[in-house]
């Protein structure tokens, strides 16, 4: 029996209310060719729950899952092995239906993994402190933008060429509606970051330069110079970590000198997920904390002396005047923070070292086989899990051709700048410690094959 909440009169009601005259006028502002106008094709129109099962299943089927196959995809998003117990761990009663920690007296457990999550971002990215987990990257990278607005009364923002083009489109439709000044260029094929083009255009009028680290192309560089450039002008460093792992074996952006480190906790405890949800990383200098967007979770005494943990800030619009709150979060991402902090517990410092050493073995080891083929060229000079090839042939064709041999090739920079012809040849080739050797090798050949 279906359930239909409003008449045909309390339609048309709301709708002359808001001075439409009908639903589809309340979705003008996305393009006609862009909405459906019927059935979805392919798809039955009525069918048993059995019937409809089958069929979602056959289309199921025609996917590529990251496992079945050589897999050497990154660009923002990484396959890293997850141990069975970070699942396991998760899903347990305490934490899976864990209350939002409003209330201390009951919610001491979610609000202590929250504490550890803080204590491992900030000795991750060697910064003081961290807050309890943003929606993703991408948000926190403009939350950080946001933030350092905030603190140098400024509005022009200098992005660096090797920061990851989804983060740059987020950061620039955001600023529309703050008037932000976003001054970005894209990345060139070549071996040297903008370090350089960054420092001359940073000047009194600078909110903050924002550096991926690694960026992009898989390019590692040292901002320590751009730090001190930055902090000279009253302007602030962000740096951006899209692979949390390399902090296991590069320096963290913190001992360079940054003020807000952000970046997509995804590589450690969550897994790739189709794409989502994932966890943002936050963390900054102790004096900037007061205008850290999100939540900060603390560590107290009662009143009987017992250790326990409390919502230190939570400077949200739910808990202050409107004004006054740095976000409008409504929420964290806390299941997936505890899988972050599940997976780093069992790693430990010793164990992430060794991951990470792991990791750029493997990749260098890809790296030098790759540079072997006609056609081929590798651009960088140093790399942590990821580097960039310079094919002969568009290389959006390339990752097609190899995909049908079931081999995920790596990003086409085509597809990532689809407007920047002087990039579709460059590829982003992601080597992790669940590539084998033999499929070090099967990525060769084929790619071997596809520019002969």
């Amino acid at each position: 029996m279906r359930y239909l909440p409003l008449t045909p009169d309390d339609r048309q009601s709301m709708l002359a209310k808001v001075g439409a005259q009908s639903i589809d006028d309340l979705f003008v502002d996305v393009p006609e060719e862009a909405r459906l106008t019927g059935p979805i094709d392919g798809l039955p129109m009525h069918a048993g729950e059995m019937a409809v099962e089958a069929h979602m299943k056959a289309l199921a089927k025609k996917n590529h899952a990251a496992g079945d196959m050589p897999f050497f995809l990154g660009a923002g998003a990484y396959r890293h092995h997850v141990p069975a117990s970070v699942d396991h761990i998760i899903q347990r009663g305490e934490f899976l239906t864990a209350y939002t920690p409003y209330q201390p007296e009951i919610a001491q457990g979610t609000l202590q993994t929250l504490f550890e999550f803080q204590t491992q971002v900030a000795r991750l990215f060697g910064v003081d402190v961290a807050n309890a987990s943003m929606y993703d990257g991408s948000t926190a990278c403009w939350e950080a933008i946001v933030m350092a607005r905030r603190i140098t009364k400024r509005g022009n923002a200098i992005l660096s060429s090797g920061l990851h083009p989804h983060y740059v489109s987020v950061a620039k439709t955001m600023a529309r509606f703050t008037k932000d000044a976003i001054a970005y260029t894209a990345p060139q094929l070549d071996a040297a970051t903008d370090g350089q083009s960054l420092l001359d255009q940073i000047d009194d009028e600078t909110s903050c330069v924002v550096v991926q680290y690694p960026d992009i192309l898989g390019r590692i560089d040292d901002m320590s110079a751009l730090a001190k450039k930055a902090q000279d002008h009253k302007a602030l460093l962000i740096a951006v970590v899209t692979e949390p792992v390399a902090l296991g074996a590069i320096q963290s952006p913190g001992e360079m000198g940054a003020d807000i480190v952000v970046g997509e906790g995804q590589a450690l405890g969550v897994g790739l997920q189709f794409g989502g949800p994932y966890v943002g990383l936050f963390g900054c200098k102790k004096k900037y904390v007061r205008q850290m967007p999100g939540r900060l979770c603390g560590e107290t005494v009662d009143a009987e002396g017992k250790r326990g943990f409390v919502l230190t800030l939570s400077t949200r619009e739910q808990h202050i005047r409107r004004e006054k709150a740095t976000s409008n979060i409504c929420t964290n991402s806390g299941l997936c923070a505890l899988a972050f902090t599940a997976h780093m517990t069992l790693l430990g410092e010793k164990g992430l070292r060794e991951l990470a050493l792991l990791n750029h073995k493997k990749a260098v080891q890809a790296a030098d086989r790759l540079a072997q083929i006609d056609g081929a060229k590798l651009i960088n000079k140093s790399f942590f899990n990821e580097f960039t090839l310079i094919l002969d042939k568009d290389a959006r064709q390339v990752v097609r051709q190899l995909a049908e041999q079931r081999i995920l090739a790596g990003v086409s920079l085509g597809r990532l700048y689809p407007e920047e012809d002087s990039l579709a040849h460059g590829l982003v080739v992601a080597v992790t410690e669940t590539a084998n050797d033999d499929e070090i090798e099967a990525l060769a050949t084929a790619l071997e094959g596809a520019l002969s």
